[in-house]
């Protein structure tokens, strides 16, 4: 049994793990963590940017990978607190995403601004209970290789997003994309796919 495992296995550890990671109303680990112990083991490829003014919520028992080439511009937050991150290659996170695991965004993949991929949901089934302190869910989101998403999308949790497909800006993405599909809309539809014989995108319905 792994230490990791002892702990979450035995309640009273597990508060103690809890003080020692996070501050007091804080989601955000310590900075002795983020320094001093995510860099064991959370993996980083080279000649990626990790900008200055990005917030990495992330915690050394779930876990984080980004691959090599990649960009993660200013603001942007990163959260593995309930489920794993994986970034790929050449991949590039726009300016103010918010990007919450489970989540796994395969290589070359572009985000424009303000962004949200978030693999959790709230617990609202008890309603003598604020919405805050209700058990999350989760289910992982995956973003297809080579795919664009546009500024001001949302993307639910449990959706996959094929790859070279393109999320229009203001879209809010609650099922699954096909690949080589563009979609818009609140909630997206489907605009146009790629007709590989004509080599072009066509119009849907």
């Amino acid at each position: 049994m792994t230490l990791i495992t002892t702990i979450k296995s035995n309640s009273a550890l597990k508060n103690v793990a809890h003080r020692m990671l996070f501050a007091k109303n804080e989601i955000r680990p310590r900075w002795w963590v983020r320094k001093f112990v995510n860099p064991f083991y959370h993996q980083r490829g080279k000649n990626t940017k990790i900008f200055k003014y990005a917030r990495l919520d992330l915690i050394p028992s779930k876990a984080f990978t980004i691959g090599h080439d990649s960009v993660v511009e200013d603001f942007t937050l990163l959260n593995n607190g309930l489920g794993a991150l994986h970034i790929g290659n050449h991949v590039f996170l726009g300016a103010s995403n918010v990007v919450i695991g489970p989540v796994t965004i395969e290589d070359h993949v572009m985000t424009a601004q303000n962004v949200v991929i978030s693999g959790l949901n709230h617990g609202f089934d008890n309603v003598q209970t604020a919405f805050r302190y209700q058990p999350c869910t989760t289910n992982e989101i995956i973003i297809g290789e080579g795919s664009w998403i546009g500024a001001n999308a949302v993307i639910t949790a449990g959706v996959r997003v094929g790859k070279f497909s393109v999320i229009a800006a203001g879209s809010v993405v609650t099922k699954n994309v096909d690949d080589y599909t563009i979609v818009a809309g609140n909630p997206a539809k489907v605009l146009k796919q790629f007709n590989h014989k004509s080599g072009e995108w066509e119009k849907v319905g």
